[in-house]
């Protein structure tokens, strides 16, 4: 069993940048790690994915603007990051961390991102 907090949501200005952080409970070093996000009115979208050697994979609407990274520090590494860069009215969403091992996959609750002037 995996707990996720995700953290770091909030209101910001089109054009302006936000870092989500995922907390895990225990160390996910050898999990796939992602980040998706659901829209009001629309299915759950795949953001951004890092595997456990760090590399990563983001899709093409966010491709440049948005870059998900995990924290490999001796005494972190339960922490993974999603950098939102330059953000569109489009990229307003509930942003969720998942933790995916084997046949098993972890959701945590969710962040608010509300991109408005």
């Amino acid at each position: 069993q995996v707990q996720l907090v995700e953290s770091g949501g909030g209101l910001v200005q089109p054009g302006g940048s936000l870092r989500l952080s995922c907390a895990a409970s225990r160390s996910i070093s050898s999990y796939t790690m992602g980040w998706y996000r659901q829209a009001p009115g629309k299915e759950r979208e795949l953001v951004a994915l890092i595997y456990s050697d760090s590399s990563t994979n983001h899709v093409d609407s966010v491709k440049g603007r948005f870059t998900i990274s995990r924290d490999n520090a001796k005494n972190t590494k339960n922490t993974v990051y999603l950098q939102m860069n330059s953000l569109k009215p489009e990229d307003t969403a509930v942003y969720y961390c998942s933790a995916k091992y084997s046949i098993a996959t972890y959701w945590g609750k969710g962040t608010l991102v509300t991109v408005s002037s």
